[in-house]
């Protein structure tokens, strides 16, 4: 503010107190004008670090460039146009990393699920031993639920440890995919907006109603189609579960909310992104489809599933849910 204060000052004196005014000042002024062109870029919201602070260092960290390298070697390796290279990149990805961790997630889900019985009897004997102790020793209601609940805690973990089947491990597949979604989405928002050496490969890159992949796309088919997909998704996840609780409804609500609102987002990004979305999102819900089939769950040794007409109880049941 000082140095603004000056230079402002300096415009509006006479010529005569501005020359007393450069005897004493003129040493400093170097030093002024230097950190005025090293301050200014650093305020502007269009200059090389217009995006600044954590998302600035997001997308200019280590592991969005590699995403960048593999989706360029992705396009150049294959020859594809770049909606296809997206979409195969996309397919690939799905397929080999979070594909089998959403097989491994069935496993810890079913090995969990096994073990309700087992720690549920085992709740019965320890109530019993609890309040057992406590009438010896003169525990409080609350002690004795303090007991219970530490001793129980113990036990469960124990159990898990046995069946290698900690219930952390069913959200691997939410750790590597979450980061991996946004690596890859601002792999293709700086391919898209600051790459000029591929910003016109991109803009030709596209196809039926979206031509131009480094602009959002006008016609809103593909966010249309991704908060389609999603909701989708969700309402099949939904039908797994006879009788939710409240906190399970209200998390559902707000996943249905979060993918409406994925809409404007997504029509406002570039295409390139948006389709990357789609994509995705259609393959998540393939895989979630393959992995009910009984025949790819015994070929994979997965757990059986509950039924052996997976596809056949899923339409009845959002037949029944949504049409009656």
């Amino acid at each position: 503010m000082l140095t603004v204060g000056v230079l402002v000052r300096c415009r509006v004196l006479q010529p005569r107190a501005r020359d007393v005014l450069s005897r004493w000042a003129s040493p400093v002024l170097p030093l002024t004008c230097t950190t005025e062109s090293r301050v200014r870029p650093a305020s502007g919201v269009g200059g090389a670090s217009g995006a600044g602070g954590w998302y600035g260092s997001l997308s200019d960290s280590a592991p969005v460039h590699l995403c960048e390298n593999f989706l360029v070697s992705a396009h150049q390796v294959s020859g594809l146009p770049w909606w296809l290279s997206i979409a195969m990149a996309t397919v690939s990805i799905r397929t080999c990393i979070t594909l089998p961790l959403a097989a491994y997630q069935l496993i810890i889900i079913a090995k969990v699920e096994a073990l309700q019985a087992e720690i549920s009897e085992l709740a019965k004997r320890l109530r019993y031993e609890v309040s057992v102790r406590g009438r010896e020793r003169g525990w409080t209601d609350k002690q004795s639920r303090v007991q219970f609940q530490k001793n129980l805690r113990r036990l469960v973990s124990q159990l898990y440890v046995r069946d290698n089947c900690h219930p952390f491990k069913a959200s691997l597949l939410v750790w590597v995919q979450l980061p991996l979604w946004v690596g890859l989405s601002l792999a293709l928002r700086n391919l898209s907006l600051d790459r000029p050496a591929l910003h016109d490969e991109l803009a030709a890159g596209g196809a039926l109603w979206f031509p131009d992949l480094t602009v959002p796309d006008s016609t809103w088919v593909l966010p249309v189609c991704l908060g389609l997909t999603n909701l989708l998704i969700l309402e099949v996840f939904s039908l797994q579960r006879v009788e939710a609780s409240r906190f399970q409804r209200l998390v559902l609500n707000g996943f249905r909310g979060f993918s409406v609102l994925m809409i404007p987002i997504a029509a406002s990004v570039p295409s390139s992104m948006a389709l990357y979305w789609f994509c995705s999102s259609l393959v998540g819900f393939s895989h979630n489809l393959l992995l009910r089939s009984p025949t790819v769950r015994r070929t994979a040794g997965l757990p059986a599933p509950r039924s052996e007409t997976p596809y056949r109880d899923l339409l009845s049941a959002f037949i029944s849910k949504y049409w009656r």
